[in-house]
C-alpha cells in the first residue's frame, strides 16, 4: 500500500497564517510536499512557510484576501509559476462570523459569509481544476463544520454556507471522479484555534481555560480538540494513501457528530 506522503506535491493551503492552516500546512512539509500558504498576514505566512521547509518540505508564501477574485486568481498564476501545476488543494479560509436570530439576520452579513466562505473556495477551485484535469490526477480538500452536517440556531449564513462547502466538494467529486480528482470535505468540531479563542472571548468575558472546561463538556472524548489534530486529517486526505476516500464529510470531532454527549 502506498505510503502517507506527499513527496513533491504542490500544494496551495489558504487560511493559512494560524490555527488548522498553519498546523496543517507545517505537517504536509514533514511529509515532504511544496506548500504554497495563503492568507491575508504576511508575516504570519513567511513564518509559517519557514516552518514547511523546517519540517522537510518546500514552503512559499503569499499574501492574499480570499474574498477578492483577483487575489486568488494571482494565487493560484503564483502555484503555477513556482511548479508548473498544482496536485493538491486545502482550501480552509473561512469566518465564524457573528450571530444573530434568522430573522434579524443583516443581510449584507449573510452576503460577506458566502462570498468568503463559499464563493472563494467555488473560484480558486475552478481555478486549479483544468490543471488537475490536464495532468489527470488531483486532490482537493476543503474545510467544512459540524454546521454542513448540522443546523444550529443563531447563526443562519455560517450553516448554509458550511452546508454549501459540502455541497461543492460532492459535486466537484461526482463530476471529476473519472479524471482522477478527489474532493473531500474535513468538518472540524470544537478545536482550540484563535477563532475559538474569539468566542470565548464574547460567551467567558476572555477566560480560555474556563471555555475549554465548559466546551469540553460537550464533546464525548472530554475535551478540545487541536490544530494538529484536524490539520493531520487535511493531509493525510491529500496523500495518495487516501485514494479511494472521495465525496466525504469526515469529521474531527472527539465523537461529537456521531454520539451525543451523555
Amino acid at each position: 500500500m502506498t505510503g502517507v506522503s506527499l513527496k513533491d506535491k504542490r500544494i496551495i493551503v489558504t487560511g493559512a497564517s494560524t490555527g488548522i492552516g498553519a498546523a496543517a500546512a507545517e505537517i504536509m512539509g514533514s511529509l515532504g510536499g511544496k506548500v504554497l500558504v495563503a492568507a491575508r498576514s504576511e508575516d504570519k505566512l513567511k513564518a509559517v512557510a519557514e516552518k514547511v521547509t523546517n519540517a522537510g518540505g518546500e514552503g512559499q508564501s503569499f499574501a492574499a484576501d480570499m474574498a477578492k477574485e483577483e487575489d486568488i486568481n494571482a494565487l493560484v498564476h503564483k502555484a503555477i509559476e513556482l511548479w508548473g501545476g498544482v496536485d493538491g488543494v486545502f482550501a480552509n479560509a473561512g469566518i465564524g462570523g457573528a450571530g444573530a436570530p434568522f430573522a434579524d439576520y443583516p443581510l449584507e452579513t449573510f452576503d460577506h459569509m458566502m462570498n468568503v466562505n463559499l464563493r472563494s473556495m467555488f473560484i480558486l477551485l475552478k481555478r486549479v481544476l483544468p490543471g488537475m484535469i490536464a495532468q489527470g490526477a488531483g486532490s482537493i480538500v476543503c474545510t467544512g463544520s459540524l454546521a454542513s452536517e448540522q443546523g444550529f440556531p443563531m447563526n443562519p449564513a455560517y450553516v448554509v454556507s458550511k452546508h454549501g462547502v459540502l455541497g461543492l466538494v460532492r459535486a466537484i467529486a461526482a463530476e471529476h471522479a473519472q479524471n482522477n480528482i478527489r474532493a473531500n470535505c474535513l468538518l472540524p468540531g470544537l478545536i482550540h484555534t484563535p477563532m475559538f479563542d474569539a468566542l470565548a472571548d464574547a460567551v467567558a468575558g476572555g477566560d480560555i481555560e474556563a471555555a475549554l472546561k465548559g466546551m469540553a463538556r460537550l464533546v464525548p472524548q472530554g475535551r478540545v480538540g487541536t490544530p494538529e489534530e484536524a490539520g493531520w486529517m487535511a493531509a493525510f486526505l491529500l496523500t495518495d494513501a487516501a485514494r479511494y476516500v472521495n465525496a466525504q464529510g469526515i469529521a474531527v470531532d472527539g465523537g461529537v457528530l456521531g454520539v451525543q454527549p451523555v
